[in-house]
């Protein structure tokens, strides 16, 4: 393992931020639930406690103890983290009498403190928290304050530690990265080696020491980044052993299935395409209810997976794409997460197909994974493609499933897309595509009049996914797209634009 960051997370929205402006810094890091947290071992230089949406004063709130950390490695508490440190010492947490939530300013600021250092007096910071330090413990040093807050951040005498009452990790804490690199390379000695080219090389490194000399590989292509980087990973670490089965569902963007695989190919990659169109429609037919549709998508994917991986002799492993979001979800603070949909990865292979699970991405933020494709030579348009749904268009189609319905929003999709690239918008936005809707609408057409579909297009921005909002196209290029769908599409005589974020909203409609 690479030295790095320990996050304990209590919870907080901005824990996988905190974790993302570490990594932004060069320095590996890694969140685990307070509930789970690790041993302190030479790996570990510096830990990093999140805020929290609870309140130290309450008795159910996170309480881990921190012995094993403090004085021993550097810590720096955030917020809930700084108020749990104080609390614990014997200091006075009390609500606030000014709930700060929002834009601040230091007013004072210790610059001899190598946290502080080059943060000036009334920098701009980003406070949210209804509880404030009223006394710090004996051996707690003040090192900076607002007009309303008197203890911002402190520092333990005769160790490493410090908290902030603010959030170095969101943009408006004007010098958030600073104090970060403060505490992770100045602090903590961390020297900013985790860089893509190093995580390649140690990635194929641990990929030839761990998979067998004569063992074979099976990886689910998809056409997406993740599975893409994951491919040329492997390929690079075992080359042909690697065994890629790229599965046409027939939910795909049009002409998808044999570009993608061509460009695979193009890679060196040893993949092989298997049409299976007709057993998933097969399979969906008759279904209107999300979950089952996405239900019957995932069987039907196992049972072709599993059906063209038994031609693959020696077969010891299934690779995976996971990404450490994933990893991070499966693992929530407060116990399981609620299900609000089928996750659309290929659950329940590895025991049905009796092998081993290797997953060389786990470590990875979704950027991350681009920047390692980036240094592997996967081609711009794998490279940059927006997320696509696992489910693909079966759930941007609302009601059942038919091939008809399939081709009409194939090329109503396709219309949408293209736009965005010939008016160069496609790369600044997260995700885009077509919904087509369960309804039909009133139409005119020369003389005649028409009863046809309507579909949606939505188009989002965003960073990771995890909230998103609306992107606002021009008006010109809507009218444009709108116009060339109705047009080019027979069956189409309405076109709409959602302009919902997520939340509320999600990003797919189903």
């Amino acid at each position: 393992m690479p030295q790095q960051i320990l996050i304990l997370d209590f919870g907080s929205q901005y824990t996988q931020l905190i974790a993302r402006r570490i990594r932004e810094l060069n320095v590996y890091c890694e969140i685990h639930p307070f509930t789970h947290a690790p041993d302190l071992s030479e790996d570990i230089r510096g830990v990093v406690l999140s805020g929290s949406p609870c309140s130290v004063r309450d008795a159910a709130s996170p309480n881990p103890d921190l012995s094993q950390y403090l004085g021993r490695v550097p810590v720096l508490g955030v917020c809930y983290g700084a108020q749990l440190l104080a609390h614990q010492q014997g200091g006075e947490v009390l609500p606030a009498t000014i709930r700060e939530y929002g834009r601040a300013r230091l007013s004072h600021v210790h610059h001899d403190s190598p946290l502080l250092r080059g943060i000036p007096t009334g920098s701009q910071v980003w406070m949210s928290h209804g509880d404030t330090i009223k006394t710090l413990p004996e051996g707690f040093d003040s090192i900076a304050s607002t007009p309303e807050v008197d203890v911002a951040a402190f520092h333990i005498e005769g160790q490493p530690t410090y908290g902030i009452q603010f959030h170095p990790e969101v943009t408006h804490s004007a010098d958030g990265k600073l104090l970060l690199h403060n505490f992770v390379v100045g602090i903590c000695g961390l020297d900013q080696s985790w860089t893509p080219e190093h995580f390649v090389d140690s990635m194929v490194t641990a990929l030839q020491r761990t998979i067998g000399e004569q063992d074979q590989v099976i990886l689910g292509l998809s056409g997406g980044v993740d599975s893409s980087v994951a491919a040329l990973l492997l390929h690079r670490a075992i080359g042909p052993r690697l065994h890629g089965i790229f599965v046409n569902n027939g939910l795909l963007r049009k002409d998808e299935y044999e570009g993608v695989l061509h460009s695979y190919r193009d890679l060196g990659l040893n993949v092989r395409g298997v049409d299976a169109s007709q057993e998933f429609y097969a399979a969906l037919a008759g279904l209107t209810d999300p979950e089952q549709k996405r239900k019957a998508i995932g069987r039907t994917f196992i049972e072709v997976f599993d059906r063209e991986a038994q031609q693959v002799e020696g077969a010891r492993w299934l690779a995976q794409g996971t990404i450490y979001p994933d990893v991070i979800e499966s693992v929530s603070v407060n116990g399981p997460a609620v299900t609000i949909k089928s996750h659309h990865n290929v659950g329940g292979l590895p025991d049905k197909m009796n092998l081993k699970v290797v997953e060389p991405l786990r470590s990875l933020f979704k950027d991350e994974v681009r920047e390692v494709g980036h240094t592997l030579g996967l081609p711009v348009e794998i490279l940059h493609r927006h997320p696509f749904p696992g489910p693909g268009l079966g759930i941007r189609i609302l009601g059942d499933i038919t091939p008809e319905k399939v081709d009409l929003l194939q090329r109503a999709d396709a219309i949408f897309i293209k736009g965005l690239k010939d008016y160069g918008l496609y790369d600044q936005v997260w995700q885009a595509g077509v919904m087509l809707l369960p309804i039909q609408s009133v139409g005119v057409m020369g003389d005649e009049r028409t009863y046809e579909r309507v579909v949606a297009l939505r188009a989002v921005t965003s960073v990771d996914g995890m909230t998103a909002d609306w992107a606002h196209l021009p008006y010109d290029f809507l009218a444009d797209v709108s116009n060339r769908i109705i047009n080019q599409v027979r069956g189409i005589n309405r076109v709409v634009y959602d302009i919902s974020s997520k939340p509320p909203a999600t990003i797919e409609w189903e």
